[in-house]
């Protein structure tokens, strides 16, 4: 069993006073609670299971950067955040932008953390150790979504508005997915690059990731059978 860190609990400080100083009048408080039961449910989650399976520090640095970006957003509702309106007049959108930094933020931020998980427990190398964790975050950004879709369908109008947040644009959940896809990409790039520099088996595991052993076998069927014939 594994000790929190000095550093582990200056994140958690950090982030226990930005929730707190969120909670404070929020815009709207309904709007706000339906933001945060996610928050209510997986940061207990990272702490118990961070007792067993540390990630670095720079895993939880950017899973607690993002959490304060959804705890502002919270505060205000993601369609008026005061930052979002900057973001609005810089790239000359019709709408809050602050949002899209969020999804882009999730896919920029936690992809490292989900590929850190991915590489340790799966022990993989190569080339799907910087594929999947992509599709991880894709995965993650959907459900997400359909978790949105649902909250609005079971909520008053007033606070699923305030929770979904699309501001009028019937393709939101399908750009908030592509901006967390993108930055995605963005973040197992600059990985990729760093480990071109100073990784030197680099290049072999790519080759390794990509070789098929001999004597490998399609699974399916082929594998039942011989299941069925150890039985």
């Amino acid at each position: 069993m594994m000790k929190i860190s000095k550093y582990q609990i200056f994140l958690i400080i950090l982030f226990i006073a930005h929730s707190g100083h969120g909670a404070i009048n929020p815009k709207y408080s309904d709007g706000w609670l339906l933001e945060n039961y996610l928050v209510f449910l997986f940061v207990p989650l990272i702490l118990i299971v961070s007792i067993y399976f540390k990630l670095s520090n720079l895993s939880y640095t950017l899973i607690t950067i993002f959490m304060i970006l959804h705890v502002i957003g919270s505060h205000y509702t993601y369609a008026e955040t005061p930052f979002g309106y900057i973001l609005q007049d810089w790239f000359g959108s019709a709408r809050n932008m602050y949002d899209r930094l969020v999804h882009f933020s999730f896919g920029f931020l936690i992809a490292y953390p989900i590929r850190e998980v991915f590489v340790r427990l799966g022990r993989t190398k190569g080339l799907w150790g910087f594929y999947f964790p992509i599709e991880l975050t894709l995965g993650f950004s959907a459900l997400y979504e359909i978790i949105e879709w649902l909250t609005v369908q079971a909520t008053s109008p007033g606070a699923g508005l305030a929770f979904l947040g699309a501001q009028g644009d019937i393709w939101d959940a399908q750009k908030d997915m592509a901006l967390a896809g993108i930055g995605s990409v963005i973040t197992m790039i600059i990985i990729a690059v760093i480990n071109l520099i100073y990784n030197r088996n680099f290049k072999s595991e790519i080759k390794e990731s990509l070789h098929i052993e001999k004597g490998d076998r399609p699974l399916g069927e082929i594998k039942l059978k011989e299941w069925m014939k150890r039985r």
